[in-house]
């Protein structure tokens, strides 16, 4: 006992504050670079049913997901303000690049022996603006723990209109996390676990009606809703 207490005892000593005042500014900036995980869940209809152009009726039994989770990459700036010794607001544009592979399978169709698959690498560049609250305990030497959350609404800027799937242009994000601030001699650093949860349907459901190819449109058509989620760590320097 007497050897773990002496062990114990150093850790606990005060060690010399590294930027001592930088927490009490009213608003300060930052820059933050990450990588994070997209993720989607689709909802399938199962059976389908198509009618081309002359009228001939084709039924299909679709199913899509997810295959695979690719990292994308994530840059911003920042701007916090004080709100008081425990709290702060943020405010974060940043920018999200990614993808998610998606592969359709049609059970209704094979080659022989495989069934008929497609595949779509739906690419995303989403321009988005966190607004967080941030709770952070009080400090210990040159460390300090923080509970983040907050909303942040998106915007997506590479949908096209040949793909199989085609999200909606905007999306609204919540979001929750923890992160820790490490003190250094010249700047503060903060690493930052966060999950994102984007609210309602983020499918465009009119996108089945611009396909021009007839063969595509039960791929397009199998799918009724899709729920996105990130994952994302992310650096920010101040």
């Amino acid at each position: 006992m007497l050897l773990f207490c002496a062990a114990a005892a150093p850790a606990q000593e005060k060690k010399v504050q590294n930027k001592p005042y930088i927490d009490l500014r009213p608003f300060h900036f930052g820059i933050s670079v990450g990588m994070h995980l997209q993720d989607i869940e689709l909802m399938n209809i199962g059976t389908i049913e198509t009618v081309d152009e002359a009228g001939n009726v084709t039924t299909s039994f679709i199913n899509a997901d997810q295959s695979r989770f690719d990292p994308g990459f994530n840059v911003g700036v920042t701007g916090e303000f004080r709100l008081s010794e425990f709290f702060q607001f943020r405010v974060a544009p940043t920018i999200f690049f990614g993808s998610r592979h998606i592969i359709f399978l049609n059970h209704t169709q094979s080659d022989g022996e495989n069934t008929v698959t497609q595949t779509q690498d739906l690419k995303s560049a989403y321009i988005a603006v966190a607004c967080d609250i941030i709770f952070a305990a009080p400090r210990v030497n040159n460390h300090r723990v923080y509970l983040m959350a907050g909303i942040t609404p998106a915007l997506n800027l590479t949908n096209k209109a040949s793909d199989y799937l085609r999200l909606k242009r905007g999306q609204i994000f919540v979001e929750a996390g923890v992160g820790l601030d490490r003190y250094l001699p010249y700047f503060k650093c903060r690493p930052e676990l966060k999950f994102m949860f984007g609210l309602g349907n983020a499918l465009s459901s009119g996108h089945v009606d611009e396909l021009r190819d007839e063969t595509m449109k039960a791929y397009t058509g199998s799918i009724t809703s899709a729920k996105t989620r990130m994952i994302t760590l992310t650096l920010y320097f101040e």
